[in-house]
């Protein structure tokens, strides 16, 4: 006698685990054939491209954009706004930054039962922080001198920026909420001005990670939007799912 998870198709059959992609909306499916990949790779090359620009301009040198918000950042320094811009070094980078928040959404996502998203996230903060520290090698730009924090070297593009760029829309994308882009982008704002702040980067540094920061989280989302957006729409029928709507 055969029961039902034995049979094809049943509980326990492999054939009855649901697939994503054909879960996911006709406009899912058809996003790696549209913007979102050509719009990435143009993010991505115009991040490249500065990095080009203050080398060949200047050899490396602040443009002048870089030392007018400089000079504003130093006249109107203030122990109030220290004391925030430590906090997003702090979250930005290090244990933190990089092990342990990543670390906390990942487990969430499994939690939920959401392994396509988890693996996105995974992947897309791995290879945001490679090609920061790649252009950085690449490009050797010296940081500014009035530095209130230690850092390492290379100053274009700001890995806090790009790391920040890359958590708030790769959780806009798994999150779909309007708070959660508002709240991505605010977190990401306020790294750029604490990293300008604390003088560890130029300006021009802080576009370069928003850069390759928003163009690695969207050049990966592309090829699997389908299954991300199926995934998200299956999410309801898990156990785990239903537990946290009935809480």
């Amino acid at each position: 006698m055969t029961t039902s998870g034995d049979r094809p198709g049943g509980p326990g059959h492999p054939a009855s685990a649901p697939d994503p992609e054909r879960a996911a909306t006709p406009a899912a499916r058809r996003i790696s054939r549209r913007w979102p990949l050509i719009s990435a790779l143009l993010a991505v090359a115009l991040a490249v491209g500065l990095g080009a620009l203050i080398v060949v301009r200047g050899q490396g040198r602040p443009l002048e954009l870089d030392t007018e918000w400089m000079d504003e950042i130093i006249e109107h320094r203030n122990p109030v706004w220290e004391v925030p811009s430590l906090v997003m070094n702090f979250l930005g980078a290090g244990i933190a930054g990089v092990i342990v928040i990543p670390a906390i959404i990942l487990i969430a996502l499994l939690l939920w039962r959401r392994p396509w998203e988890a693996g996105y996230f995974v992947v897309a903060t791995i290879l945001s922080a490679g090609g920061v520290q790649l252009l950085k090698q690449l490009f050797g730009r010296a940081r500014p001198e009035d530095m209130l924090v230690t850092s390492d070297f290379g100053s274009f593009p700001s890995g806090h920026v790009a790391n920040a760029a890359t958590m708030a829309v790769c959780l806009g994308i798994i999150v779909p909420r309007l708070w959660v882009w508002l709240a991505g982008a605010a977190y990401t704002i306020v790294m750029l001005l604490s990293r300008t702040y604390l003088g560890a980067h130029w300006l021009t540094d802080t576009f370069g990670g928003l850069l390759i920061g928003v163009g690695v989280a969207v050049l990966l989302w592309a090829p699997v939007a389908a299954k991300l957006d199926g995934e998200r729409r299956l999410a309801p029928r898990h156990p785990f799912a239903r537990t946290i709507r009935r809480n």
